[in-house]
């Protein structure tokens, strides 16, 4: 039996199946409604909805036609002058099919292009205004130079909350037969940190394992621990037992697997969320971005992690 890719098989079909993003959805239907569509830019983080939004507005507008008016492009594979040339300007002057008013050009990751490329793209956007509308989309839209986005209208997705990436995750292992115990739900709500994609690919590998899914399988898919392992490293050294906390850092690099970059990145999440005092949070903070930046830099991660516990150890 062909595995389908879950990702791609609960794409939303329309508006209103895109999830966590209503104040932006509300706004793309009233385009939908009145078809008048201009050009416009999706900002945001990954997984968050940019793409999905985009084929249900073709599919919207277009119907069972929608695939023939609609060209996605990757901007991050080619990423010069010559494919605005080539690819966008050849889809962008031929005609629409089935009588269609326009065509629509998404242009995923459109902040890796090349300032040429933005240049050249911009022109295209402007003599083909009445038969194509162009649909961008980039993690970055400071990258996106000043005359593209004076000409689209500016969408900011932001990342989608914990409750709404649960119901996701309910529905689609309904869909699938799929028994999900609470903290196993929790976990991935906490794991995927707002990018529904991240999710939906962590329940499909879960389920891979064992058509029950608990807790334990989603953080080893993940490459991740439980939060209540983080928060007892942290707790360890703001106690001043330095060597508890280096002991449970052991086990977190050598038998968990886990690399200091991702150890840094939860230390960071876990601060924020414990109860202890702000001025404490600040400090710890401070010393997480210093040694984020170390180990980005070539220095050995065990060595900056065991830093950070040691200063906390010492206040």
């Amino acid at each position: 039996m062909k595995q389908e890719i879950w990702v791609e098989k609960f794409r939303p079909e329309n508006l209103d199946d895109v999830v966590g993003q209503d104040p932006i959805t509300n706004r793309l239907k009233s385009y939908v409604k009145t078809g008048n569509l201009p050009h416009l830019l999706f900002a945001g983080p990954p997984g968050v909805g940019k793409t999905a939004s985009a084929v249900a507005i073709s599919k919207e507008l277009f119907g069972e036609d929608w695939s023939e008016n609609f060209r996605e492009l990757n901007a991050s594979d080619e990423r010069g002058i010559d494919v605005v040339r080539s690819k966008i300007k050849n889809f962008a002057r031929s005609s629409s099919i089935s009588g269609a008013d326009y065509k629509i050009i998404f242009l995923d990751e459109a902040d890796s292009l090349t300032s040429d490329a933005q240049s050249a793209l911009r022109r295209t956007m402007e003599k083909f205004s009445d038969n194509c509308r162009f649909i961008l989309s980039a993690n970055y839209s400071s990258k996106i130079i000043e005359p593209i986005q004076s000409r689209c209208a500016v969408f900011r997705f932001s990342r989608i909350s914990e409750d709404d990436i649960k119901k996701r995750i309910l529905k689609i292992s309904n869909e699938e037969d799929l028994k999900i115990v609470e903290d196993a739900l929790e976990a991935i709500a906490y794991t995927a940190d707002g990018d529904m994609r991240n999710a939906i690919n962590t329940l499909q590998s879960a389920a891979a394992l064992d058509r029950t899914i608990t807790k334990e399988d989603i953080y080893r898919i993940t490459s991740m621990v439980s939060p209540e392992n983080i928060r007892k490293l942290i707790n360890s050294a703001i106690g001043g037992d330095f060597i508890a906390s280096r002991d449970i850092l052991d086990t977190l690099i050598n038998s968990k697997g886990l690399a200091g970059e991702d150890i840094i990145k939860q230390m960071h999440k876990e601060t924020i969320n414990m109860n202890i005092p702000n001025e404490d949070k600040i400090e710890i903070i401070e010393s997480l971005g210093d040694v984020e930046y170390r180990i980005l830099e070539g220095a050995d991660e065990r060595i900056q992690i065991e830093s950070i516990l040691a200063k906390i150890s010492l206040n």
